[in-house]
């Protein structure tokens, strides 16, 4: 086999306190950032992380934070059919999106120099320095998904990358259900999705796959979908990853995963999504080979 058994046993750990520490000044920056903009500090904005760092999943070629700036009291919303938003007692807001993205650029720009913040598509890059790691922040605006009893809603995050596209995502979902499934498996599922990541990274850096489109989040949306018996039914982790491997190509091979969802289980993976399920079988056959199994 490629790697021993305590190579994957040393893959399961998260980042080392030092990392993590260079990270937490980060995020204090911009939250500090935030309230030093003279406009921003006056809107109900609510600042936290998100992505592998904030579920604990990321790996020291990720170390990067992926911090999340969303404004709550104006937000973006959907209603479900025959409703409208007077129903919801929703009115116009008071900012617009751009105009709110702008404002959060400015305060980075303040609080780190306009030499460290650059426009990214989806997000703004704060360049890391010996002080605080890279960061991606994305400002949003809070997304309901209002339900059909008034007042009850499925909290997300709604933005516009700057080539027009709309995102939506459930973050702080996704971060519950990942906790969950983590203490229902002994604190196994984070550990295999962080063995998963080294080895789609590995293979990247191999040229063996396109980490365009087999992405870390797929690689933890992947691992999300596999049952918690196959996660801690084995006793090494040798056996864990090449049963992990087999279940998902299976699933796949026998059309199981249309209904798959990401970790939030509000979206779907497979559907209007960049990677394909032929993408994903081809992931897992070449990883199947490049561990030697």
């Amino acid at each position: 086999m490629k790697y021993s058994e305590q190579t994957f046993q040393s893959w399961t750990a998260p980042l080392s306190q030092s990392e993590e520490r260079r990270a937490e000044n980060t995020i204090k920056m911009i939250r500090s950032a935030i309230d030093a903009n003279s406009e921003l500090k006056t809107m109900d904005i609510e600042v936290f992380t998100q992505g592998s760092f904030a579920n604990n999943t990321n790996v020291r070629s990720e170390s990067d934070v992926d911090v999340c700036v969303m404004l709550r009291s104006t937000f973006f919303y959907d209603l479900p059919e025959g409703k409208i938003a007077s129903d919801y007692g929703i009115t116009p807001g008071t900012i617009t999106f751009q105009r709110y993205r702008d404002l959060v650029k400015k305060a980075l720009q303040d609080k780190f120099g306009s030499a460290y913040v650059t426009d990214g598509n989806k997000s703004l890059k704060v360049k890391e320095n010996t002080y605080h790691v890279q960061a991606d922040v994305v400002p949003a605006f809070q997304y309901r998904r209002y339900t059909t009893t008034v007042g009850r809603y499925h909290e997300g995050t709604r933005f516009y990358a700057k080539d027009g596209t709309q995102v939506t995502n459930y973050p702080k979902v996704h971060i519950k259900n990942g906790r969950e499934k983590n203490n229902a498996t002994n604190r196994q599922y984070k550990a295999l999705v962080r063995i998963m990541k080294h080895i789609k990274n590995n293979m990247v850096d191999d040229d063996k796959t396109n980490g365009d489109k087999i992405t870390s989040f797929l690689i933890e949306c992947l691992v999300w979908n596999i049952p918690n018996s196959t996660i801690t039914g084995y006793v090494t982790w040798t056996e864990t990853v090449k049963q992990a491997i087999a279940y998902l190509f299976n699933a796949i091979e026998q059309n199981q995963h249309q209904e798959w969802g990401e970790v939030s289980e509000l979206l779907y993976l497979f559907r209007g999504r960049k990677w394909t399920d032929t993408d994903v079988k081809n992931w897992l056959l070449a990883a199947w080979s490049y561990l030697e199994f």
